[in-house]
């Protein structure tokens, strides 16, 4: 186990894609320990990286809905996957390791959750934008194909990880249930109404703006 106990948020309502990175933000910014989001899509979305190009995103994927994460990483679809975010304040566990092996550890959990799965140790050649077809190091796969994924972002605050599950069944795909894989107390509450207010402003200013989603540029 990662910790001793850890916060399971239960928010079921989908959000638009902005929304649901802006909570993410505003948890981590707020967070006293560690906290589980697992959250939902009010439509089919991309998210991309960071340094992503929001013109090449929006040229393989049409019609869905994008958004610019915090975290780096490639494109991910959204809507049928389990997505979640772990959040670990400093100076929480992991939060001093370097990136990789506090990606190993928590996919290392995973892997054990997950029938049939297991953490690759090494990655094949040749990756491309999209993240679910292209396993890196300490990916999660089961029988060849890619299964689990995520990004990572360290601030003053903490660190942010945002993951993405495919093929969880239902009755797993919960904050409440995938706590059980990094700690040993699981304590379930529901997103504050202030908190949703604080993510639906955050994303109005920074992750629903042109001016995000539109960072990098390029010619």
């Amino acid at each position: 186990m990662l910790f001793p106990e850890i916060t399971a948020l239960c928010d079921p309502e989908p959000h638009a894609a902005a929304v649901n990175m802006a909570i993410d933000e505003m948890l981590l910014r707020d967070a006293t320990g560690p906290l589980l989001r697992v959250y939902r899509w009010a439509q089919p979305s991309v998210s991309f990286g960071y340094f992503g190009d929001v013109n090449a995103v929006a040229a393989r994927w049409p019609g869905r809905e994008l958004v610019r994460r915090w975290t780096g990483g490639g494109e991910v679809l959204h809507g049928d996957d389990c997505t979640y975010t772990l959040i670990i304040p400093r100076p929480g566990p992991l939060t001093l390791l370097r990136a990789d092996d506090s990606y190993r550890a928590i996919h290392e959990c995973l892997a054990r959750f997950l029938r049939g799965a297991e953490m690759i140790e090494t990655a094949p050649l040749g990756a491309g934008p999209a993240c679910f077809e292209s396993p890196v190091r300490f990916d999660v796969v089961a029988c060849g194909r890619k299964v689990a994924g995520a990004a990572q972002r360290r601030t003053g605050r903490g660190l942010l990880h945002q993951g993405s599950i495919l093929g969880l069944a239902e009755e797993d795909a919960t904050a409440a249930r995938l706590g059980q894989m990094f700690a040993t107390v699981v304590r379930p509450r529901s997103l504050s109404g202030a908190e949703l207010q604080a993510g639906l402003e955050l994303a109005a200013e920074k992750y629903a703006t042109d001016a995000w989603l539109r960072r990098f540029p390029r010619r």
